[in-house]
């Protein structure tokens, strides 16, 4: 062990952020092992590096008891004192056993100590620095591709990205640049093993306040977001300032902001609507781009039951229902939509009960003004 290698110890932590007290802990602890194992020694042994002339020794250590049972790990008292008068019952004598050849094996078992722990050294910051980044996006380039998952560089590390959590209507090939949302960090005996999500509501909800300056601050607040990712999303936001328009900021000059969103998720459509904690209003806001006649709230159930005009029914509920579903969703309310006629057959509307009604409608926005549902709803609007 020459002085070359505590400077080389001495480089490894300036670099990788490795004590070099931890190093030398386990080159000794690995020496002792290594001593047993190649010269068939069972006693208790100490490694004893010197950092002033690089000089290593081996001492075996034994116990000074009344009667030796084995004479590997202890030493009489009559022994003990023909070394060392001083020596008591329950000391350790201490005697030097190097090996005439152990440099050549302790340099060996050094250098793959060595490595092993740079290698998890380096392993451990991989893994603080993404477990800090979980629920956050990143870039990454697609690197390669097997029957179900994507394997998605991100610098220091390959991502996973399982086939659920792939977008359905997405083709993905080497070497594309894609954005995804870390859903989770483990460790593993290989490294650390990240997992990545381009369907995750939090891809979403990362998104906006990329783009939205007012929700990055805290000026608009997301208050929940329902996703069918690929397809279609809803998001409400709420602004603590009533002088602000929480969905005029989320959609931006000319649906700027949110275009940027939909081109980033491949042409998802996304609804933005306005929180409200009034039921009511806030079942009614979900359900855009239908227009809502009224809501009649079941509070023990949290269900509702929303009525809306009779051409405005199918836009309502949505392409198999995803309309309702997501807004149901969003509002975590239970929502049973009727059209003006069944809910006039069943007597339940009109009702005398104002807190059913809506006086008038939240202007909520539709990510793609081209789709035929938000046609309809515009025209009825002129």
């Amino acid at each position: 062990m020459n002085s070359q290698f505590m400077d080389a110890l001495n480089e490894l932590e300036k670099q990788k952020g490795i004590s070099r007290d931890v190093l030398i802990e386990a080159i000794e602890a690995a020496l002792v092992t290594a001593y047993k194992r190649n010269f068939n020694q069972a006693q208790n042994v100490r490694v004893d590096l010197n950092f002033e002339n690089g000089s290593m020794r081996v001492f075996s250590r034994k116990d000074v008891v009344e009667e030796v049972e084995d004479d590997r790990l202890q030493l009489s008292l009559e022994e003990a004192k023909s070394i060392n008068p001083a020596y008591e019952m329950g000391d350790i004598v201490e005697q030097e056993v190097t090996p005439r050849n152990f440099g050549r094996i302790a340099a060996q078992t050094a250098k793959q100590v060595v490595t092993q722990r740079v290698r998890e050294a380096e392993r451990g910051l991989i893994y603080e620095e993404f477990v800090d980044r979980a629920e956050d996006i990143v870039n990454g380039v697609v690197e390669r591709l097997d029957a179900r998952n994507i394997y998605v560089g991100l610098g220091k590390v390959e991502a996973v990205l399982p086939a659920n959590e792939q977008i359905p209507t997405e083709t993905y090939k080497p070497h594309d640049r894609i954005r995804v949302y870390i859903t989770k960090v483990e460790r593993t005996s290989r490294g650390p093993q990240v997992f990545v999500s381009r369907t995750h509501p939090g891809l979403l909800r990362r998104l906006f306040e990329m783009e939205v300056p007012e929700i990055y601050d805290g000026i608009v607040e997301i208050k929940s977001i329902a996703r069918e990712a690929g397809d279609r999303s809803k998001i409400s936001v709420y602004a603590h300032n009533s002088e602000i328009d929480p969905v005029g900021s989320c959609v931006g000059t000319k649906g700027a902001r949110v275009q940027s969103i939909v081109n980033e998720l491949g042409g998802e459509k996304i609804d933005i609507v306005e929180w409200s904690e009034d039921p009511v209003v806030f079942v009614a806001n979900a359900l855009s781009p239908s227009k809502v006649l009224s809501v009649l709230v079941n509070e023990e159930e949290k269900s509702t039951t929303v009525i809306v005009p009779d051409y405005q029914l199918s836009l309502a509920i949505g392409k198999r229902g995803q309309n309702a579903r997501l807004a149901a969703k969003l509002t975590g309310w239970k929502i049973d939509i009727k059209s003006e006629t069944d809910a006039r057959e069943l007597g339940i509307y009109p009702i005398d009960d104002e807190n059913s009604y809506l006086e008038e409608y939240d202007d909520n926005y539709v990510a793609d003004e081209s789709e035929e549902e938000f046609d309809l709803y515009r025209d009825d609007e002129e």
